[in-house]
């Protein structure tokens, strides 16, 4: 399949989206997770609560702000700062958002990079399955996991959980209109495919050489109409079982191994 030929991205077209009154600072929590918030230098932490000495160690060392002190609480402290069931393993970080990045710049990166992968979301609402695509987009340097801001949750310490330090690494871009944004992405040359259970043609068929998008539905309804019309092909994760479809995060994992797949 010949890769469509496409003018540079015009810039300014998409405004980062704004944080919302409830994206304000939030306890992040985990070993994983907050050992990457402190290490990140875009990330701003007001307290570090930590209940284990070894932890303790291990966050000052990771800490890239040095100058902000450690809190050695009891568990009983840290359990009672944070949400009710939230698994801490210990340590937690209350930290401000990071910055909001416009979708131009993820445009302009992937201009240069025929390498490029990235993720977009169809309202996808289940912070869990959103941090696991998190987790797996960092784990293959996916340049961003693009959403729909309006039918995204925000980021909460369940999402970041779940992403286990995926935050810190790949960006989390909102965007307000995704049929625009699927557009802008075309218009820089990268190459939209949309995961749909029902395609004819495997994912494999549907990859080219080049920056790629792979576009995945909701857990309930999968890819809206729309959503499937503004994609260059749509194609299907190949598998024998009784199950007419796969978890979404795990979909976007599979998805993405496969188009790292060099033939």
């Amino acid at each position: 399949m010949s890769r469509r030929k496409s003018p540079p991205p015009r810039p300014g077209r998409h405004k980062p989206v704004k944080p919302r009154a409830a994206d304000t600072s939030v306890w992040l929590y985990g070993i994983h997770t907050s050992l990457a918030a402190l290490a990140n230098p875009a990330r701003r932490c007001a307290r570090v609560l930590v209940c284990d000495p070894d932890l303790a160690k291990r966050a000052a060392a990771a800490a890239v702000d040095r100058q902000r002190p450690l809190e050695s609480v009891s568990r009983e402290a840290l359990e009672a700062a944070l949400p009710d069931g939230a698994v801490h393993q210990g340590i937690a970080v209350l930290a401000a958002p990071l910055a909001p990045l416009p979708l131009d710049d993820i445009c302009a990166r992937l201009a240069g990079d025929p390498q490029a992968r990235l993720i977009v979301l169809d309202q996808v609402t289940d912070p869990h399955n959103i941090g696991a695509i998190l987790r797996t987009a960092a784990a293959f340097e996916a340049a961003a996991v693009v959403v729909q801001d309006r039918h995204t949750p925000p980021v909460t310490g369940v999402l970041a959980k779940a992403a286990s330090g995926g935050l810190e690494h790949c960006p989390l871009v909102r965007v307000t209109n995704l049929a625009r944004a699927l557009d802008s992405l075309k218009q820089a040359g990268v190459w939209c495919i949309g995961l749909d259970s029902a395609a004819a043609q495997p994912l494999r068929a549907a990859k080219v050489a080049g920056p790629t998008a792979l576009v995945l539905g909701s857990e309930g309804e999968g890819l809206r109409r729309l959503t499937r019309e503004n994609c260059d092909a749509l194609a299907r994760i190949p598998h024998a079982g009784p199950l007419a479809s796969l978890n979404v995060s795990n979909a976007a994992a599979i998805a993405l191994y496969e188009i790292a797949q060099t033939d």
